[in-house]
């Protein structure tokens, strides 16, 4: 008998159901575990930026409503973009689905205070906004109670075990959109497959840039019935009303004439540090380096310096001083003289007015091994974009835009002065690389559309 409770017990343990049970709980086991460890983190962060140290009731799934939003309760769209890029790629979709459907609530969460700032400055008190709780099972169950959503957005690949499995127990439909996986995000899930594919066989539908994104997610074991490809919504990027204003206001503080006529300038965005510890060198002390060799060739060049996190804006500041250039806060209010050799541009919400003032774009986190940033938005704003070897957030768009001319990859600091210099003295070439840059997002519109038809199908 107890040979026979044995086998039956054995035989149920490699049941699927309960080997997925198994190893969501492992899981949980080892969040708890590391949960003080993810605190030390957060308070280390607030340290760098105060804002890390506010709100942090909603990240364990505490939330208050105002009594018209808990009235929405069971109807809320929740739509999570961990970050500012995911909130910028996340807009177009919000403001489409608000204009067609304004009877609809939407809950907007990010993991950053730059990506909450950013929903914020784009939408106001039209949408709420909580940071997401993190991946613990009490921390969701106690999110999800308040809001009970019939729908959770996913924005690109922001994929937690508890999230979903806690969202699809309660009846919400799950979609990701804007979709994206490189071939290192694949492996790294198929390290972890056990957990992962369980969890991504549990979405809806996942909406994915393209052809070679929906390959990586069937291998991965994702049903072909739950893929949809949709292009990218990050080539329906709106240009804010605001924009001309704030372009001219920028030109107007920098001294524009130069030594052969107009000041030429460029600009280094979203630069970033270096990952992890040890020898790796920051990014902007490789384009300070770049910089410092085209002022040899052009004197008179500007650099617009925009680093990606605003607690490391000090640090950048004191890098340039340190080098002996001329340093312009963007925060200060300063006229760029013809002195000035470089704009920090510490401010938020500014980042295409940065661009529109620029002849060449650097995007960064390209020399540092964090996969590079949007490359949509200079080039749909007519420049040519160089970025480095690291490009796996932004692998299939880098590719296009290169086969397209628009773009062009550099292998370390040596390239990227070289680069410059060419472009700036070769008009022609800077020109027709960002007309093909211009032309093709043009013709790659058409993603937002197809991602709210999607998102409006779940809802029925």
């Amino acid at each position: 008998m107890v040979a026979r409770r044995a086998t039956r017990l054995c035989r149920l343990a490699h049941t699927p159901s309960l080997k997925v049970a198994l190893n969501r709980t492992t899981y949980n086991i080892l969040f708890t575990l590391v949960l003080p460890l993810i605190i030390l983190r957060l308070l280390w962060r607030a340290l760098r930026a105060p804002a890390y140290a506010r709100r942090w009731a909603e990240r364990f799934g505490f939330v208050s409503l105002t009594p018209e939003q808990a009235a929405c309760t069971g109807r809320w769209i929740w739509v999570h973009a961990v970050s500012v890029g995911e909130s910028i790629a996340a807009a177009p979709m919000i403001r489409k689905l608000r204009a067609e459907h304004p009877e609809l609530p939407i809950v907007v969460t990010t993991m950053t205070p730059t990506g909450s700032e950013r929903v914020v400055d784009m939408f106001g008190d039209d949408v709420c906004h909580v940071y997401a709780p993190y991946d613990h099972p009490l921390a969701v169950q106690r999110f999800l109670r308040a809001f009970r959503p019939q729908l959770l957005v996913i924005m690109e690949t922001e994929l937690w075990p508890n999230i979903i499995h806690y969202s699809k127990a309660m009846g919400t439909r799950v979609v990701v959109a804007n979709a994206r996986l490189s071939e290192k995000s694949a492996r790294g899930y198929e390290k972890f497959a056990k957990l992962g594919k369980p969890m991504l066989q549990q979405i809806d539908c996942i909406a994915v840039q393209g052809p070679n994104d929906a390959e990586r997610f069937r291998r991965l074991g994702v049903q072909e019935q739950q893929l949809r490809i949709t292009g990218s919504i990050k080539f329906e990027m709106d240009l804010p009303d605001s924009l001309a204003q704030k372009t001219r206001e920028l030109r107007a503080l920098i001294h524009r004439e130069g030594l052969q006529g107009e000041r030429p300038v460029w600009i280094a965005a979203s630069t970033r540090a270096a990952p992890g510890v040890g020898k790796s060198v920051d990014e902007e002390v490789k384009v300070l380096a770049a910089f410092q060799h085209c002022l040899k060739e052009i004197p008179d060049l500007l650099l617009i310096l925009v680093p990606r996190h605003p607690e490391r804006f000090r640090s950048v500041a004191a890098l340039c001083a340190d080098l002996g250039l001329n340093v312009v806060k963007r925060s200060e209010q300063r006229e760029v003289t013809a002195d000035t050799q470089v704009l920090l541009g510490d401010s938020m919400g500014e980042m295409l007015a940065y661009f529109s003032v620029s002849a060449v774009a650097f995007v960064g986190g390209s020399l540092v091994d964090t996969g590079c940033h949007n490359v949509i938005e200079p080039a749909a704003l007519g420049l040519p974009v160089l970025v480095g070897p690291s490009q796996f957030n932004f692998q299939s768009i880098c590719e296009q835009l290169e086969e397209a001319g628009a773009l062009r990859t550099v292998a370390d600091e040596n390239e990227l002065a070289m680069a410059i210099i060419a472009m700036l003295r070769d008009e022609e070439v800077s020109r027709r690389m960002g007309e093909a840059g211009r032309q093709f997002i043009a013709a790659n519109r058409g993603a937002l559309e197809r991602t709210c038809n999607i998102v409006l199908e779940y809802l029925r």
